[in-house]
């Protein structure tokens, strides 16, 4: 219902904002990602927004971007995520942080943020596992189907995700599968 706000900053309350659009002051909760890149008190201001009626509240939350705004529909979708958790993910991550998670299957980077709780942070990577990352191009995206696999490898031979995380960066961009596993088990023996 409504889809945008343009008006002037009011006030700044993290994670709350008032947008004062001709004398209506709406109420807006935001992500810190977004917060960060807001104007000066007085200075005006333009938030994408998603609208939530409840029962008991009519809640409207802001982003600076359309990629924040869809990655926030996309996580409110999941089973046990509201949108109190999905703007901590979207602050604690970023949408390019949580999209590079997603595509390696980093849970651990998930668990960091606040409320996100083994479970949920698998359910997340699951979910939205083909939603996010999208716009990677073929030839990176290959690169990080191989690196996926060669983290998964390492992890099944009982390798933590820092050790794995810490091997995959040592890397050459454009290594195959095979190679790679090769490579990153003689770093991590010398290690």
């Amino acid at each position: 219902m409504i889809g945008r706000l343009q008006g002037l900053l009011a006030e700044k309350n993290p994670p709350q904002v008032l947008v004062d659009c001709h004398g209506v002051g709406y109420e807006v909760d935001v992500p810190m990602s977004t917060f960060y890149n807001l104007p000066a008190l007085g200075e005006r201001v333009t938030l994408l927004t998603h609208f939530i009626v409840r029962e008991d509240a009519q809640l409207l939350y802001g982003f600076g971007t359309a990629a924040e705004r869809n990655t926030f529909r996309q996580l409110i979708k999941i089973t046990g995520v509201g949108p109190r958790t999905a703007l901590g993910v979207l602050s604690g991550l970023g949408v390019a942080d949580l999209a590079q998670a997603v595509t390696l299957q980093e849970s651990g980077r998930l668990i960091k943020v606040p409320g996100i709780g083994k479970k949920i942070a698998e359910r997340l990577l699951l979910e939205l596992k083909g939603k996010l990352g999208a716009d990677i191009g073929p030839h990176q995206a290959a690169n990080t189907d191989h690196q996926a696999d060669i983290l998964q490898a390492l992890l099944a031979l009982g390798y933590s995700d820092k050790e794995a995380a810490a091997a995959l960066k040592a890397l050459p961009k454009d290594v195959g599968v095979s190679e790679g596993i090769k490579l990153a088990l003689k770093a991590l023996s010398k290690a």
